[in-house]
């Protein structure tokens, strides 16, 4: 069998070359890592038909164009369709590195394969020898966090996560018994095409596998997981789904290409905003209603900007949590904004006390919303209103994770700006997650100097109230907040009414209200929202360490005595000896008196 790897080079002269046979390539860019096998082999056919590739070029252009891997099946029977199937992918990966890459991947895919069509169907009306040209095509752009899809014909993209497979893709193919092999599709086959487009949001350990029909046309998508789902090197992946394909008969020409995603790159803040403002911003929905498959079921908030649903993904059975914005005048700007920091920030933080965020695929969705998991929890506040108050360990261990939540934003340079109750979400099984991000200020993301400064007054630092952006100290005094009205129900300050001056006296003493929680608790706290910028803690790791360090402070010291024979063994004979001494006179007066 021999299996080889077609890859573009860094020299624009040849833009598809070959790499010797058996081998896997690993690339490693400045955020995007990926390894990469395949194996081809002609099967039963007189030639090998298939053609694939990938683009690699330099550093710099992986950081402007990102990875693209392509597969072309010439279609059998017609004339050339190896010599289509070449054209097909050498055409459209110099023709994507053309354009400029500031430009949609969409509109760039689109145009290449419009292009090459053109040319093929020209070709194939004209010039005898190579009559009918045409092929099928599949290519996966990895891009600025995303996974762009553009594909004709019956060439496949699977995608493999958590050990789930699903296919990316559809056939274009007349449906019936002994007709699926009939395309209705191809890039060639008529003047016009239809492209099917796509776009996913990326993980790290994401396993993609292009293949031709000569492998899914044998093996159903349960024998490919079970090859695939191995996690065996790439290129041993792709030589054993063609060795199981060609076992199964198969009677086409089989290739694959597996990709892994090793490293994922940070999502293009120009691409996010180009997804915001192509979804339209429609009326609410209400419960009961279904939205892109989802099922909205309860309405778990409904504030000034938005309404949150509880909702079901009829496609995977998944308890989601999606948020609508409200239309209003003038607010559209302002309601993209915050759906574009959602979605950034969801693909570049990682801990586990942030929520996380479910971007559904590109041609799914047809307005403007977020979707995150459905956390089986309550909100902080929600716990305020009962009663026992929060005890002083159940405290601690809220403030510990809400702290290491905040600090796993402030360590990519992201600030919350609205840290309050609401916005923390106790889960049933004792996690946490900080939850709202639309007001986070992001880095290369800011507003226009007139632009008010976001946040729930009551939880404001001093500083916000004279026109600061808000940075880490403002946020650790909103969580101080929130952690001193977690035990007491109050404010620090008193309450702030919205669009007020407020002047801030000393705090009232955390004691004052709740003199049964430990003194260490009232210090650490003060330390955290302290009018005075200088007096706070330089960083949260101050902050987790005090938390953690406290109890253990704040807890009586029981010291043991050892013994006065260890400790002065002269003073313990001395005392000894006296009340032997003492002993013996007492018993010789008890003598003479008798």
């Amino acid at each position: 069998m021999h299996c080889n790897i077609k890859a573009k080079s860094t020299a624009r002269e040849d833009p598809v070359a070959r790499v010797g046979p058996g081998m896997t390539l690993g690339l490693r860019a400045e955020r995007l890592e990926v390894r990469v096998g395949f194996c081809s082999e002609r099967g039963r056919r007189p030639g090998n038909e298939d053609y694939g590739g990938i683009y690699l070029g330099t550093a710099q252009d992986r950081a402007r164009y990102g990875v693209v891997a392509a597969l072309a099946d010439g279609v059998g029977g017609a004339k050339g369709g190896r010599v289509a199937a070449e054209l097909c992918i050498r055409g459209f990966i110099d023709a994507y590195l053309s354009e400029a890459e500031t430009k949609p991947v969409r509109w760039t895919g689109a145009r290449a394969l419009e292009s090459i069509n053109r040319w093929l169907h020209t070709i194939g009306r004209t010039d005898q020898a190579l009559e009918g040209l045409a092929c099928t095509f599949t290519a996966l752009v990895l891009r600025g966090g995303q996974a762009h899809v553009i594909h004709l014909g019956d060439t496949r993209l699977y995608r493999l996560r958590d050990d789930r497979l699903v296919r990316l893709t559809d056939d274009h193919t007349l449906s019936g018994s002994g007709r699926n092999h009939i395309l209705t599709r191809a890039v060639g086959l008529a003047a016009s095409i239809q492209i099917e487009y796509a776009v996913e949001g990326v993980r790290i350990h994401d396993r993609f596998l292009l293949s031709s029909d000569g492998v899914h046309g044998v093996l159903s998508d349960r024998q490919i997981s079970a090859v695939i789902a191995r996690r065996d090197d790439p290129d041993e992946s792709a030589r054993r789904l063609v060795e199981t394909a060609l076992d199964a008969q198969s009677a086409d020409n089989v290739t694959a290409i597996v990709i892994d995603l090793l490293g994922v790159p940070e999502p293009e803040l120009a691409d996010l905003a180009l997804l915001a403002d192509a979804q339209p911003i429609a009326p609410l929905p209400k419960s009961g209603m279904v939205v892109d498959f989802y099922r909205l079921d309860a309405v778990l908030s409904d504030g000034r900007y938005s309404r949150v649903f509880r909702a079901v993904d009829q496609a995977t059975q998944q308890a989601v949590v999606i948020k609508f914005p409200k239309p209003a005048v003038g607010a559209d700007a302002a309601l993209r904004r915050a759906f574009l920091r959602e979605s950034w920030i969801a693909t570049r933080v990682r801990s586990p006390f942030v929520a996380e965020s479910i971007e559904p695929a590109g041609d799914r969705r047809s307005r403007l919303y977020t979707v995150m998991p459905y956390y089986e929890g309550e909100t902080l506040a929600q716990r305020l209103v009962r009663s026992p108050p929060v005890s002083a360990a159940t405290g601690i261990d809220i403030a510990i994770k809400l702290a290491k939540g905040t600090m796993a934003l402030h360590r990519i340079g992201i600030i919350h700006r609205d840290i309050k109750p609401e916005n923390v979400l106790l889960l049933a099984a004792g996690g946490l997650k900080l939850i709202d991000l639309g007001v986070a200020r992001l880095p290369h993301l800011e507003e226009s100097p007139a632009a008010p400064v976001p946040g729930t007054p009551s939880y404001m630092a001093p500083e916000l109230f004279a026109g600061a952006g808000g940075d880490e100290l403002t946020d650790q005094f909103a969580l101080g907040v929130t952690l001193y009205r977690m035990f007491t129900g109050f404010y620090p300050y008193g309450e702030i009414e919205p669009f007020s001056h407020p002047r801030f006296a000393a705090p009232i003493a955390l004691a004052t209200h709740r003199p049964d929680l430990p003194a260490w608790i009232d210090h650490v706290l003060a330390g955290t929202f302290a009018r005075n910028r200088d007096e706070r803690f330089g960083d949260l790791l101050e902050l987790i360490f005090q938390l953690e360090q406290g109890d253990e402070r704040g807890r009586p010291v029981r010291i043991e005595r050892r013994p006065l024979y260890h400790r002065n063994p002269l003073r313990f004979w001395q005392i000894v000896s006296a009340i032997l001494a003492a002993s013996l006179i007492a018993a010789l007066l008890r003598i003479g008196h008798r």
